[in-house]
């Protein structure tokens, strides 16, 4: 696969295919679309002819300081060092480095940035970010550090450091973390590259630390969506639940798009299902202290977990509509300053600006954050009634089926999810209204975007982990049951759902075993798309 880069039409999912590996273990490529190449190398002649001159007007970070010496007039014979310089002065990041899927997003969307044409970069080098992309050299770039304004400085100071081989620096190639230099090298580029005016400002100045973890976090989120709603009817057929809180009726009294969804693709998943019926309750199942034959009480109705789910889903879903939206934008803009613009007379001036702000994605984050720490929330709840017969109609205790005392269930694999929840419930605090003035007070107000990003991105992480786990537990009660139930088939959707779990991980039918393999397991049939991929294929795309 290809990517071509014009600056305006780069997706989510695209981005997400060049940052991590297919199935394969390839990654898609990155160039640069000829229309952008031609108009970069156009305004980029036009600065080289016009403004490389010390009478030239001060234009901030071209030729002048930053923060407070932005009256700093930097000579033409100072220009080489100044670019250097700026990239020194900026790499003051600390902590362990972002996961490779990040660096590559962020080179990516540095790279799109700049074929918008507004940063005025040499052509040179857009291309040599992209062949190191496209080589598999990763910069090691620290996670902290960041404010968000002006931009993301001190990540991207370090991965312009490694790009242009600065000795200091340091890149991971071929799984070896090695000096950039060395790595350049090894893969066959030349390790020295000439920064020219504006070219250091054009790499470092940007909140493109902060969109790489919005994009990627945000195509998590989209993807969990669906397997959240399976997820839930599962769930729903393991404690025989009642489906009426899902009639479209109901629905079209409170018409909000993303609880309607969600009502419409439970019902789909569970067409065709005995086992959320009265008849169904009536089985006794081996926790019930009812007699064999002795009728179950009416349900009516459930409780919110399962009754409730289409309206803590369908906000969720929304919350994800509207932050793509919001990353779908800034994957496509420009977020350096200055900028060159079209002077309308056939040349170009440099305008001063606050699009390196990163308030945009503090914001977006912070509510994909609260939306999947919710998510995580109410699929706990689920899986928590799984394992106690008294809020499950009398499924196993912990969903045990070897003997009791010598073996325990599945009650730890539920501890494992309600610390993933406490964990988001903390980490769901918004970062977007904490602020504080650096630099002088140059920069008095910040948006804290890197530390949204990094929060909401690990919030979907462990929302993808509870979620499986849920699946995981909701098909172990289902297989428990399978027996006493044969007159009474779940859903088309759930079983197919079902069976692609089975496929990779059997039931545990013999007591105890080491849970945390198949709870990766599980983990990776989420994020791998398998489940949702087969249902979709027993009963069609789900909305």
């Amino acid at each position: 696969m290809i990517v071509e880069l014009d600056g305006a039409s780069l997706t989510i999912d695209a981005a997400a295919a060049v940052a991590r590996p297919d199935a394969a273990g390839a990654f898609a490529q990155a160039t640069l679309a000829e229309g952008a190449r031609a108009r970069l190398a156009e305004t980029r002649a036009y600065i080289d002819a016009t403004w490389m001159h010390d009478e030239a007007p001060l234009m901030y970070a071209f030729n002048t300081g930053v923060g407070l010496f932005k009256d700093q007039r930097v000579l033409i014979a100072e220009m080489a060092a100044y670019q250097a310089k700026t990239v020194y002065a900026h790499a003051t990041g600390v902590g362990e480095p972002f996961a490779e899927d990040v660096v590559r997003a962020m080179m990516l969307a540095r790279a799109n940035a700049f074929a918008s044409n507004y940063s005025g970069p040499r052509v040179e080098l857009v291309e040599r970010l992209l062949a190191c992309l496209n080589a598999g050299l990763h910069p090691v770039v620290p996670q902290k550090g960041s404010v968000g304004a002006s931009g993301d400085l001190a990540p991207l100071a370090h991965l312009a450091g490694a790009v242009c081989g600065f000795a200091e620096a340091q890149m991971i190639y071929r799984g070896r973390r090695m000096p950039a230099r060395e790595a350049l090298a090894q893969a066959g580029m030349e390790p020295d590259v000439a920064l020219g005016a504006k070219d250091a400002s054009a790499l470092i100045n940007g909140s493109t630390t902060s969109l790489a973890l919005a994009t990627l976090a945000t195509h998590d989120a989209r993807r969990l969506l669906k397997a959240a709603d399976i997820a839930l009817c599962l769930s729903l057929e393991a404690l025989r639940g009642e489906r009426d809180a899902f009639d479209p009726r109901i629905q079209r009294a409170r018409p909000h798009p993303g609880q309607m969804k969600v009502a419409r693709n439970v019902l789909r998943l569970l067409d065709g299902s005995r086992r959320v019926t009265q008849d169904a309750r009536d089985i006794v199942f081996p926790e019930e202290s009812r007699a064999p034959g002795t009728p179950a009480s009416p349900r009516v109705q459930d409780v919110y977990s399962l009754r409730c789910a289409p309206q803590v889903h369908g906000p969720a879903d929304e919350a994800v509509a509207y932050v793509e939206r919001i990353v779908g934008t800034e994957l496509n803009s420009a977020t350096d300053n200055p900028l060159i613009v079209d002077d309308g007379n056939g040349g170009y001036v440099s305008l001063s600006g606050g699009h390196f702000h990163g308030q945009y994605m503090a914001q977006a984050m912070d509510f994909l954050a609260i939306a999947m720490a919710d998510l995580a929330s109410i699929s706990e709840r689920r899986l928590a009634r799984l394992i106690d017969p008294g809020m499950s109609y009398g499924l196993p205790r912990n969903l045990l089926a070897g003997k009791k005392g010598l073996n325990t269930g599945f009650a730890t694999v539920q501890c494992s999810a309600s610390a993933l929840v406490m964990e988001n419930r903390t980490l769901a605090m918004p970062a977007s209204v904490d602020s504080i003035p650096g630099k002088g007070n140059a920069e008095d107000h910040v948006s804290n975007s890197t530390w949204a990003g990094r929060k909401a991105r690990t919030i979907v992480e462990n929302t993808e982990q509870v979620v499986a786990l849920e699946l995981l537990m909701a098909a172990q009660a289902l297989s428990l049951v399978e027996p006493l139930a044969p007159d009474h088939p779940i859903g088309r959707g759930t079983r197919a759902a079902l069976d692609a779990i089975r496929a990779v991980i059997p039931p545990a039918l013999d007591g105890d075993r080491w849970y945390a393999t198949e709870m990766a397991q599980a983990l990776d049939l989420v994020r791998s798309g398998a489940i949702v991929r087969a249902v979709e294929d027993a009963i069609g795309v789900l909305e």
